[in-house]
């Protein structure tokens, strides 16, 4: 023979509320806890730092990613392209890369190279004249808009400006300085961080 329990009336509603406000807090702390893992409006605009993968980078061959909302070159220079370097620096505006280091050219990329790595380029592919983006030149000698005696660089076609393997400015150009070396560094031998080095990010 069963005995049913009988519940009181007052107490079932303040069970179904208790539950039901434990309910609205457990998704609001969970609410909070998920929108801390997303990035700020502030960070998104800011641009986080961009990993690439250099493994199968083959010399003379260069890619391309976004950082920022900007292209960001990195190019595996051959050695003839690196031997053409000194042979320009009276040709270039600013061959030490000594004008604004802190806007243009980080610290352990002012060298002859402008690079971590001599055989490895990083630079935003864009002109410091008027934002434009300049094309490849690589192949050297004479050809449309350039010089004869052309070494192999970058072509700005909008007006003209030109720059080295090394992203140097030539003199009496359009364009004021060097291409920006972007703040980077090597997470090992075939992967880069852009945007971010030993001190912090960009």
């Amino acid at each position: 023979m069963s005995i049913e329990k009988q519940v009181d009336p007052s107490r079932r509603g303040l069970l179904v509320a208790t539950c039901a406000a434990g309910g609205v807090v457990g998704l609001g702390t969970a609410g909070t806890l998920v929108s801390t893992f997303q990035p700020s409006e502030r960070a998104k605009a800011a641009g986080a730092p961009v990993e690439i993968d250099i493994s199968t980078l083959q010399p003379g061959e260069m890619r391309t990613v976004e950082w920022r909302g900007k292209p960001v070159w990195v190019l595996k220079r051959t050695p003839e392209m690196l031997a053409s370097l000194p042979k320009l620096d009276g040709e270039v505006a600013d061959p030490a890369s000594e004008r604004n280091p802190d806007e243009f050219t980080p610290e352990y990329c002012i060298n002859k190279h402008r690079s971590r790595k001599p055989e490895i380029l990083v630079a935003v592919g864009i002109c410091t004249h008027l934002g434009c983006s300049p094309s490849t030149k690589f192949v050297p000698g004479p050809q449309p808009s350039l010089p004869d005696d052309w070494a192999g660089g970058f072509l700005c076609p909008c007006h003209g400006s030109t720059f080295d393997i090394a992203g140097r400015v030539f003199k009496n150009k359009p364009a004021p300085d060097n291409l920006v070396v972007p703040r980077h560094m090597y997470l090992s031998d075939n992967k880069i961080l852009i945007g971010k080095d030993e001190k912090g990010e960009a």
